[in-house]
């Protein structure tokens, strides 16, 4: 008698018919199968219209998604693969087999659903009393572009507009320095003055924009600085985390700095939550005088040092020392005074972990340092859905 197990890889019946003898009734796929099903996906099927053939259900394309970004999986060619050979997958496919155009599609096409899925699961969420609102972290990294950095035009209307604006310089400046006739005693000063009547004089000489430089590839992407000077051809991701690790709210900017950003995802995370965070703590890249006067003035406790306090705050000179204008914004000096107390640069210290580790999960084990799309538009959707599914697999591991 044989020491071995039978093997016959080519037998009829490889597959149990219940699913769940092999992955177990506690694998992430019929989590989200559970949670999808509850959700309200109108959205979905209102973008369709009565008209035309037969489409694969939103459910499904929306739970093959959500599976795969919660595995790091972003590419549409890869997951019409992984649909016929992943036993999770083919379940939540329901034996369909979508090819990489109709799942592109999908993608692309339901960016209204899938932030109104975003905000349903962040509702579920809090009634099992998760996303906390007590402290929101805000803070934004560099996602390359679906685009070659050395594939580029600089804007023509911008480099005509640079153009026009010094000929219009040079020649006020060839008037002025023109010889006046009546010029000398008893002369008329005013003669010079008539030559220059209908000519547009600037009444100063502002700076020129720069002609900027766009890709032929994704003409919605920037040339944005990282840490450490390097500039990344891509977008600015954005995102606010719960004290719990939570997205709470999460948008993609062309923003080449943090600070116009700090309002409009409090905004965001009110809008989503329905209600406002007790505290926001954000880098010193996201302070403006305005922002804190405005989040303080609504009744939040706001933690964000200006440039110069952060530099303090790492070792630096003290910010009253630094540069020769001695700061008089009664806000900036208050939330330097509340910083440099024990409890406040406490508080401050939670942004690190709170934040950086949902950065950390989305850059390195979800594959999100590059967009699979292209356009403002469509690299949002990417980045939301990246948002969800960070959320579901989140509120698996906490159930």
């Amino acid at each position: 008698m044989s020491r071995f197990r039978a093997y016959n890889p080519e037998q009829a019946y490889l597959v149990p018919p219940n699913v769940e003898e092999i992955l177990g009734s506690d694998h992430l796929c019929f989590f989200v199968h559970r949670i999808v099903e509850c959700l309200n996906l109108k959205r979905f099927t209102e973008a369709y219209a009565e008209e035309g053939g037969q489409l694969y259900h939103p459910a499904l394309m929306l739970k093959v998604w959500l599976y795969a970004y919660g595995l790091g999986m972003t590419s549409s060619r890869r997951l019409e693969q992984r649909i016929r050979e992943d036993l999770a997958l083919r379940y939540l496919a329901g034996g369909a087999q979508p090819d990489y155009w109709a799942l592109n599609d999908f993608r692309r096409r339901h960016g209204r659903g899938i932030n109104d899925v975003f905000v349903q699961v962040l509702e579920v969420a809090q009634k099992l009393g998760l996303a906390r609102m007590g402290t929101v972290a805000i803070d934004s990294t560099r996602v390359k572009a679906n685009a070659a950095p050395d594939r580029i035009d600089r804007v023509t209307e911008q480099r005509e507009e640079r153009a026009r604006k010094r000929r219009q310089v040079r020649r006020w400046q060839q008037a002025c320095s023109q010889d006046d006739a009546n010029e000398g005693a008893g002369s008329r000063v005013g003669t010079a003055m008539e030559k220059l009547t209908g000519m547009e004089v600037p009444a100063q000489l502002e700076a020129l924009p720069k002609a900027e430089r766009r890709s032929r590839t994704d003409a919605d992407s920037r040339f944005l600085r990282e840490r450490g000077g390097r500039y990344v051809l891509g977008y600015s991701g954005e995102i606010a985390v719960s004290e719990d690790h939570f997205i709470v709210a999460a948008r993609v900017t062309q923003n080449a700095h943090d600070a116009p950003a700090l309002l409009p995802m409090v905004r965001q995370v009110e809008e989503n939550c329905g209600r406002r965070p007790c505290r926001v703590l954000a880098d010193s890249g996201f302070y403006s005088n305005q922002s804190v006067a405005e989040l303080s003035g609504r009744g939040m406790d706001v933690y964000v040092p200006d440039s110069n306090l952060a530099r303090e705050l790492n070792g630096g000179p003290p910010a009253t020392t630094v540069g020769r204008m001695q700061p008089r914004d009664p806000h900036l000096l208050a939330m330097r005074r509340k910083l440099r107390t024990a409890a406040g640069r406490q508080r401050y210290l939670q942004r690190k972990s709170i934040v950086e580790p949902v950065f950390g999960t989305l850059k390195e084990q979800r594959d999100l340092r590059r967009f699979r799309l292209r356009g403002l538009a469509k690299v949002s959707i990417e980045w939301a859905l990246a948002g969800l599914a960070f959320n579901l697999v989140r509120l698996y591991a906490l159930r």
